[in-house]
């Protein structure tokens, strides 16, 4: 009789001709059945991934994080407020030793609202060009908006173009002029929420300019 896999057992009979029992048990390589499919969800939920496995003997069950791979056993696995830096693949592998492991992943995607990240005031020279910059972070990417100090929205014209990319928007001055100098603001927003900052387009003095407003006091010395 086998008890185990790929083993056998021979029982003697109790007299000669008695029929011998032979069971052969075989081993099957571990395999994923069933998966959790890929999920979006908005940040703060809880997410509940499974991963169902068949095999002979009875396989083992692993989630790994691919970012930061940490492990957890078994077929579920729970992350409760979903932070966005949580946003990857995670990877279940089962493994029974009889085959290499299987293994597949799910995408996790975490929605949040815009967050910008770069701002800064620039200077300008007369006639030169100039650019404002304003990037933020957002999942599903933000929509940019630009307004002036009256809160008219800006628009492009011969001397101003706005660029929009994935990520960040640009206000290119390619001719600056005293009616470009002032405030703006950018607004970043998605169906989640919105952000926004202002910064100043300002004046640069001429180097030489600057030279001539700085005076030094050298104090005279007698010895």
């Amino acid at each position: 009789i086998a008890l185990q896999p790929n083993k056998y057992f021979c029982l003697q009979g109790p007299k000669l001709g008695a029929d011998v029992h032979i069971y052969l048990i075989p081993s099957l390589p571990a395999r994923i059945v069933n998966i959790s499919k890929n999920v979006t969800v908005n940040e703060g939920e809880n997410v509940n991934l499974y991963c169902l496995a068949v095999g002979r003997p009875e396989p083992t069950v692993t989630w790994k994080d691919q970012k930061y791979g940490l492990v957890s056993d078994g077929e579920f696995l729970e992350i409760t407020e979903i932070k966005r830096q949580q946003a990857e693949d995670y990877e279940c592998i089962t493994n029974n030793g009889v085959a290499p492991p299987d293994q597949r992943k799910v995408k996790v995607t975490v929605n949040y609202p815009p967050m910008i990240t770069d701002m800064k005031n620039m200077p300008a020279h007369l006639g030169k060009t100039a650019i404002l910059r304003c990037e933020a972070m957002a999942v599903p990417p933000a929509s940019f908006e630009w307004y002036r100090d009256d809160h008219r929205p800006v628009e492009s014209d011969n001397t101003l173009r706005i660029k929009n990319e994935k990520t960040r928007s640009l206000l290119l001055f390619t001719n600056v002029t005293e009616k470009h100098f002032g405030n703006y603001t950018c607004f970043a927003s998605n169906r989640l929420g919105a952000s926004n900052a202002s910064m100043l387009l300002f004046r640069k003095l001429s180097d030489r300019t600057s030279r001539q407003s700085v005076h030094m006091h050298v104090p005279h010395i007698t010895f």
